[in-house]
């Protein structure tokens, strides 16, 4: 009998431990594939006081952002252009990535005539895929 139980004590001291290294590999190494496919995109040059939108959707992708401020000001990018050259400027940026979709992040106040103007360039520019940025949900109803 004491030869069973010293056996027994043995067993449970020597066998009793979990291996963890396999699973903080695999952790690590999923950590480091997420971290490199993760997409960047890059923020609006101009701060823009975007309204809300209960119907809002992020969009996943490359993407060309136009900002319109409230003063009628047009931004593609870093650089503040005129209307008349949003076009030449998508029809640039297109033609580099072709599958990047246009958002237009425009203020709350801004004109609505700018906006419209800044949505047909982006469309005669060769752009179908226009979005216009809003953020969060709308309060009220």
């Amino acid at each position: 009998m004491r030869m069973r139980r010293r056996s027994m004590e043995h067993l449970d001291h020597d066998g009793a431990g979990i291996d963890l290294a396999p699973m903080l590999d695999f952790v690590l190494n999923l950590l480091i594939f997420f971290i490199i496919t993760a997409v960047f995109i890059k923020e609006i040059g101009i701060t823009v006081s975007r309204p809300t939108s209960a119907a809002a959707e992020k969009k996943d992708g490359g993407v060309i952002v136009i900002a319109i401020r409230a003063n009628g000001e047009i931004a593609v990018g870093n650089r503040i252009v005129d209307v008349r050259a949003v076009r030449a400027n998508i029809e640039r940026l297109h033609a580099q990535k072709p599958d990047d979709a246009v958002v237009v992040a425009a203020e709350r106040q801004a004109p609505t005539g700018t906006l419209v103007m800044v949505i047909d360039q982006v469309r005669q520019g060769g752009v179908q895929n226009v979005s216009i940025a809003a953020s969060g949900a709308a309060k009220g109803g």
